[in-house]
């Protein structure tokens, strides 16, 4: 089955389609013919975007890490179109600095950004999940199963983001509900640029060489065939597929390896 056919008149949400993955996944849906929700805390971006991603687009307003605006969000959904087929919880901040450092407001609004933005956005879309017998993702990443330094709070949250659905997918395992975790590599995207440091601003620059890296439309292609066939799991590049291979048989010397991939990269917080 091809995605023309599989994504087709299907109702999907996308967080954090303002930029990067979530953009790049909702214009690929859009391009099958599905009535795509877009939602970010930029409308007005999202909004000169639509035009690109199909002719049945909804932009919302939305701060996933608000509550109230993800219940909008589910709400404004079934208004306009009736019923919810995917949830793709793809918002997400990052950020990089030593925890010895780091002001504990950072972990805080990661946590409120990556973990509770996904569980509050399923939490209300889920009834409707069932009804359709559709389908959740969470965009997680390497580091919610090998754990990155100088990234403490971008990890954990990623990691409780996977605990979270795991635990959905068992619970629901007789409903037919889908519940996919993706974990992309390293992708081309802004997210390392509004990543916070130890004070809480915004990085404002990349450690990595984004154009070699893979790129966002790429990532949404996989994403595409994740929901397609209706996978549990999702791990990208062959870095990612070998590190959690490794962090799973050899913890230390996987640990080992991370700090001296993590310690060359520019402005290294270990220097």
């Amino acid at each position: 089955m091809n995605n023309q056919k599989y994504f087709k008149d299907k109702v999907i949400i996308v967080t954090g389609a303002s930029s990067g993955i979530g953009l790049a996944a909702a214009k690929l849906f859009g391009s099958c013919g599905a009535k795509v929700v877009m939602a970010a805390r930029s409308l007005e971006k999202m909004e000169a975007m639509a035009p690109e991603v199909g002719k049945d687009v909804l932009c919302v307003r939305c701060d996933v890490s608000v509550e109230e605006d993800c219940k909008a969000l589910v709400e404004k959904t079934v208004e306009r179109f009736g019923r919810i087929d995917i949830l793709v919880n793809n918002a997400g901040l990052s950020m990089r600095a030593m925890f010895k450092d780091l002001d504990l407001v950072v972990i805080k609004r990661l946590m409120d950004v990556n973990f509770w933005g996904t569980v509050f956005c399923t939490k209300y879309a889920l009834p409707y999940l069932l009804e359709a017998k559709g389908q959740v993702v969470g965009v997680i990443s390497i580091a919610g199963y090998s754990a990155l330094p100088a990234r403490c709070a971008y990890s954990s949250s990623k990691y409780a983001i996977r605990g979270f659905l795991d635990t959905l997918r068992i619970e629901h395992l007789k409903d037919g509900l889908g519940v996919l975790v993706f974990a992309p590599g390293y992708t081309e995207s802004n997210v390392r640029n509004a990543a916070l440091v130890a004070d809480g601003s915004a990085q404002g620059k990349t450690p990595l060489e984004e154009g070699k890296l893979m790129s966002a439309e790429r990532c949404a292609e996989y994403l595409a065939k994740g929901l397609r066939k209706r996978r549990s799991e999702m791990i990208l590049t062959t870095l990612g597929k070998a590190t959690v291979w490794m962090h799973r048989r050899f913890p230390r010397l996987t640990d080992k390896m991370t700090y001296s991939f993590i310690a060359k990269e520019e402005d290294s917080p270990f220097k």
